[in-house]
């Protein structure tokens, strides 16, 4: 099992830096950023490949909406990432036909791409079962470990009707640490229940109270404790750590989360 550090793309490159370098000391085997409009995922991940060399770097995700195939191979490259360290999320944003169009658009995607592992964002059976089919892994987002386990099996079942082996399944955890992490945890989650109607329902699925998708815990024990469900599904648990972005503060959850 593995365990990745993730974090919003946009951190500060002087944080950065040393943040992957602790990572790797606290036995991390990737970082991870996301995408957004406001900062590239890759550039993080540049940052993060000079601060660790032996670290693999993914980020999750990339939406094709936004960013088509042939921007992110030039951003690969301007970023001077190393395909064969890089797990590349991808996603389907905000088109109105997500299946069909992550389906049609893979090959275009490892053309612009070659030596990279893509990995799809996927969350509910249909895209897992694609995923399973088609992609070098996938990466769930916002699941409890119960559903998590469903997502896996959705993967699984996807590689069997394919002739394959199951890809690994990625995922972040939301994780915050200290007296404000249910804060923090609640603060998050909400923005991301109303980002839009794939999200929407996705958190209708899971019928869960708002604040405890993922891990508010007072210190390192709990945390470990919560996290232990999420490694007995996942391939790789990524942590996506909730602080403020200063080096204290992402290396301490860094390493109340460490493998």
């Amino acid at each position: 099992m593995g365990r990745g550090f993730g974090v919003a793309a946009g951190l500060d490159p002087e944080v950065a830096g040393p943040l992957a370098a602790r990572c790797a000391e606290l036995g991390y085997d990737s970082m991870w950023s996301n995408d957004h409009p406001g900062a590239k995922g890759l550039e993080t991940l540049s940052v993060f490949g000079a601060g660790a060399a032996a670290l693999d770097l993914g980020v999750g995700v990339i939406a094709i909406d936004r960013t088509p195939p042939s921007q992110i191979a030039a951003d690969r490259h301007d970023f001077h990432l190393d395909p064969a360290r890089l797990w590349l999320g991808v996603g389907a944003g905000f088109t109105k036909k997500p299946l069909t169009t992550m389906r049609e658009e893979l090959a275009t995607i490892r053309a612009a791409l070659p030596g990279v592992r893509i990995v799809l964002a996927a969350m509910g059976p249909k895209m897992c079962e694609l995923a399973g089919a088609a992609y070098d892994g996938a990466f769930v987002n916002w699941m409890t470990p119960e559903y998590a386990a469903e997502a896996k099996q959705w993967v699984a079942d996807g590689a069997a009707t394919a002739g394959r082996e199951r890809p690994p399944v990625f995922g972040y955890v939301r994780t915050a640490v200290g007296p404000d992490a249910e804060e923090r945890l609640a603060k998050e989650e909400s923005f991301y229940r109303q980002l839009h109607p794939g999200y929407e329902h996705h958190f209708q699925r899971l019928a869960q109270p708002e604040g405890t998708v993922g891990v508010a815990a007072a210190d390192a024990a709990a945390a470990q404790a919560a996290l232990s469900a999420y490694a007995e599904v996942l391939d790789t648990v990524v942590i996506r750590g909730l602080a403020s972005g200063t080096l204290a503060a992402m290396s301490a959850v860094a390493a109340a989360a460490a493998p």
